[in-house]
This record gives C-alpha cells, sequence and structure tokens, in this order.
C-alpha cells in the first residue's frame, strides 16, 4: 500500500491531541514529510519528535506549498487563517487539503471556500469530526431507520466550562480562543460541532430563532445561548450552548431526541453508551466507540485521494454549518426568526472528487 506523504501546516494543540494520533494509527497510509509553523521552533520540536531533517521544516506556507514531493496538507491554523491558508496552498500545490472547521470566520470567506475545490480542481476535506463520531453516525441511522418511529422534538444542553479550562492542558488555553478575531467566539469554534451532528442527523435546517445572554469575556459575545430549531422535515427542538459555567449533576441534560414510540439519549460524546427507552417499558444500551472521528475523518481522506471513496464532509457540506453559526447570531442580534438553509447559499456548485474526473496524485 502506498503512504501519502503529508505536509503539516499548524503544528499546535490540533495535531498534538487531534490529527497525529489518529495519523499514528494509519501510520501505513501517512508519511509526515514537512512541518510548518510560524513559531520555527514549534516546528523544530516535532521535526525531531518524527526524526524529519530540519530541512523539512519552514514558516511560509506559500514556501511548503511548492514542494513538489508532497502529496497531500493537512492544514490546522486559528479559525482567523482558515480561508486565506487554504486558498493559497490550493492555488499553489493543486493537491488535495484536509482544512479544520470551521471555513472561515466570514460568512463571505465561507462561501469563498466551498467554491476552492471546483475552482482549483482537488478534493478539499472539513475536519468535522462531529460528522465522522460512530455515535453521531448511529444516531443518523435510528432517526432515519425509525427506531422509536417518527421524531417529534428533541433537546440538547452542551455545557463547557471554558474560564476553568483555559487554566489546563485543553483548547481554551490558547490565546487566539481567549481573544478571538472572529465572531462568535467559542460559538463558531465549539457551538459548530454540536449543530454539525444535528444537522447530520436531522438534515438542512429551515429557520431558527436565537436568544443569547451578554457577557464582557473576549472567548464568547455570550455566556449561553438558546436556540429554537425548525429542520425542513419538521422536526423542532432546543440546542443550548453554555460556554461560561458548569453542569454538576448527572445524568446530564446531554441529547434527548423524542419519538412517537419511545426516546434515544445520549448523555454525552465520552459516555460510550446510547441508551434507547421504548413507551412499552423495555430499553436498550447500545455502545460506540469513543472520539473515533479522527480516525474516521482521515480514512476517508485517504481513501478519497486514492480514488476509493467520495468524501464525507466537504467545503459545500461545512458550509451550511458554519453559515448556521452567523444566522444565530444575527437572530440574537435582531431578535427575529431567521430562515437558515436558503437556496442560494445551496447552490454552490458541487465536486465530487473521484477517478472518473480527476487525475489522482503520484503516491511516493
Amino acid at each position: 500500500m502506498k503512504k501519502i506523504r503529508l505536509g503539516i501546516i499548524g503544528t499546535g494543540m490540533a495535531l498534538e491531541k487531534l490529527h497525529y494520533p489518529a495519523l499514528q494509527q494509519l501510520s501505513d497510509k501517512y508519511e509526515i514529510a514537512a512541518l510548518c509553523d510560524i513559531k520555527r521552533e514549534k516546528a523544530l520540536a516535532w521535526a525531531n519528535r518524527l526524526k524529519l531533517n530540519p530541512g523539512n521544516v519552514y514558516t511560509d506556507y506559500k514556501e511548503i506549498a511548492r514542494r513538489p514531493d508532497i502529496d497531500a496538507f493537512d492544514i490546522m491554523v486559528p479559525i482567523e487563517l482558515n480561508y486565506i491558508v487554504t486558498e493559497a496552498v490550493a492555488s499553489i500545490a493543486r493537491k488535495p487539503i484536509i482544512c479544520e472547521k470551521p471555513l472561515a470566520p466570514t460568512p463571505e470567506q465561507a462561501r469563498a471556500h466551498a467554491e476552492l475545490p471546483k475552482k482549483y480542481g482537488i478534493p478539499i476535506m472539513i475536519a468535522e469530526n462531529y460528522r465522522h463520531n460512530e455515535e453521531i453516525n448511529m444516531l443518523r441511522d435510528m432517526v432515519r431507520n425509525k427506531k422509536v418511529g417518527d421524531i417529534v422534538y428533541f433537546i440538547q444542553n452542551r455545557v463547557v466550562f471554558f474560564p476553568g479550562d483555559m487554566y489546563k492542558d485543553k483548547f481554551p488555553a490558547t490565546e487566539w480562543r481567549q481573544h478571538p478575531d472572529f465572531p462568535g467566539g467559542a460559538i463558531l469554534d465549539t457551538a459548530l460541532h454540536d449543530l454539525a451532528a444535528l444537522r447530520h442527523i436531522f438534515g438542512p435546517v429551515k429557520s431558527l430563532q436565537a436568544f443569547g445572554v451578554p457577557q464582557n469575556d473576549d472567548f464568547s459575545p455570550y455566556a449561553v445561548i438558546n436556540v429554537n430549531i425548525k429542520f425542513n422535515s419538521g422536526v423542532i427542538g432546543q440546542f443550548a450552548f453554555y460556554c461560561a459555567g458548569k453542569e454538576m449533576q448527572r445524568p446530564l441534560v446531554g441529547l434527548r431526541i423524542f419519538g412517537k414510540h419511545g426516546m434515544i439519549f445520549l448523555e454525552e460524546r465520552d459516555c460510550g453508551i446510547i441508551n434507547v427507552a421504548f413507551n412499552d417499558g423495555h430499553s436498550e444500551q447500545i455502545p460506540y466507540q469513543v472520539q473515533r472521528g479522527y480516525y474516521n475523518e482521515l480514512l476517508n481522506f485517504y481513501n478519497a485521494v486514492i480514488g476509493k471513496e467520495p468524501l464525507s464532509v466537504t467545503p459545500e457540506t461545512e458550509l451550511g454549518d458554519t453559515l448556521m453559526v452567523f444566522d444565530i447570531l444575527r437572530s440574537i442580534r435582531e431578535e427575529a426568526v431567521v430562515p437558515v438553509d436558503k437556496a442560494e447559499d445551496l447552490n454552490i456548485p458541487h465536486f465530487a472528487f473521484t477517478p472518473e474526473i480527476q487525475n489522482q496524485p503520484q503516491l511516493h
């Protein structure tokens, strides 16, 4: 099996905690060939760890993009740079790219990002790991197969203790998340995952109405948001995201999906069990393997690059997730019901990367 020679752009916490552990499990499919970070010492530390020659370390993403022996790029930069870096690398390298979520810090850049695969004729995956998590795909199948009958509504409560996590070895400890240079702060960075999961389970969204409790902390304009959502399917529900506090009592509210014949309950993504309770009194506990999204998305990316399967999460798919965050912020600001998946945003030309329409890169 040939390996993809990967160029890493951004050697921060996303590489350390998310992508590198998955790449280690996929070592028969990937080889890290070069590293790029604006802070050279960070990239050099990784080069030493990976036993790479310092000549494979860059501080300019345009330089690494010119490397002819790299087959694909993994971009993990702060949100405000996602579109800028991805567009530049795509235009120079014309090689497959996997880019961290969200697409961009603004609706305009997000729409432009969604057009990059067609513009440059390359596959681009957005690393929205929730759309690849086992439990989310299992919930989607349960809903589609009417495990508890037709779905009536759902409730989800997500709590993140950002103020406390700033002092731990967690993502809120990063400076650019504490003082974000993009709208929404933690809402665009973290709540986006849950919104993507809900859209993956229930499909396109017709409209929403959101409310928020303002705060003065830079990491988010709102301590909590509460969003009423109506999906095109007719399912309605409520999503709450509390990024400034704790939920101390268990079981957590989690995600509860109510159908005509019972309820599906996921307490939190790391619990490893989906509980299904039926109206006749019996129940099921369905296990799953936690935190498989990073492995699954990188496996899908590899298979797409070699022409074995299509990409699961394209920029076009992630565009809807990203724009929904801006719709939530608008709804809070205007105190209005806002349409979500609008026709003009769903007409981005779709680009499917398949062997029939795209020459495969030569893997070294």
